[in-house]
């Protein structure tokens, strides 16, 4: 977070459900000024009542290369203290049966628009400077069946955060990866599904304690940072 008197500024991908909109609801009972991006506007202004505080909803497709640029642009040039990427994707199937659209929508969603949003951001966050945050997955450090696309994209996903590290380390701007277990979100639900399995979250780890890590990781105090986290199930 920034040291001036000025309220701290995010953007949450992903902000309408899961952990996405408990980061969003943390952010703004934190004091923070939050843009809180998803696909459907109706849910994102549920998210926004909920939460209180200083939220503003921005429906943006991130699959749409005219969308991120949109996005940067409702963003502007003022300093962004943290970029939140909390959106994803999952479509699940062995190797022999990915379908191409699925494994395309995974890369799009999961790892290209990460890529192209940061890269756009960068001066406001470098402003700042700010702190960018990579909702990756227990994916994306361990491959199992079943999970070559999802894994693949996530896997990715560390590479560009840690590349980025060590990019941005002389402009200020600090690189988190966090990689939550099975989490009760929506998307979790649909692994479920596919697994073929009855859905309990009672065994899961609840989205405000990932959200806990991320805002932990944004006040640590500065020069430091925190690099990497795993929030996992008991």
């Amino acid at each position: 977070m920034s040291g001036d008197d000025r309220r701290p500024r995010a953007l949450v991908t992903g902000g309408s459900s899961g952990i996405g909109a408990a980061v969003v609801a943390a952010l703004a009972a934190d004091g923070w000024s939050v843009l809180a991006v998803g696909r459907d506007l109706g849910r994102l202004d549920a998210v926004a009542a909920a939460a209180g505080g200083d939220v503003v909803p921005v429906v943006a497709d991130l699959a749409d290369d005219a969308d991120l640029v949109r996005l940067a642009d409702r963003v502007g040039p003022a300093p962004l203290d943290a970029l939140v990427h909390a959106a994803g994707v999952i479509a699940l199937a062995p190797v022999a049966d990915v379908e191409p659209a699925d494994l395309d929508a995974q890369w799009r969603v999961n790892l290209r628009a990460p890529f192209l949003l940061t890269r756009a951001l960068l001066p406001a966050l470098r402003a700042a400077p700010g702190d960018v945050v990579f909702v990756n997955s227990g994916a994306g450090l361990r491959a199992n069946a079943g999970w070559s696309g999802y894994a693949a994209s996530k896997f990715g996903l560390r590479a560009l955060a840690d590349a980025l590290r060590a990019e941005e380390r002389t402009h200020g701007v600090r690189v988190t990866s966090v990689y939550p277990g099975r989490t009760d979100t929506p998307m979790q639900r649909q692994v479920f599904a596919a697994e073929a399995r009855r859905y309990d979250p009672s065994g899961l780890v609840p989205p405000e304690a990932v959200a806990a890590h991320v805002l932990a990781a944004l006040a640590t105090a500065r020069p430091a940072c925190v690099p990497d986290v795993e929030v996992r199930p008991v």
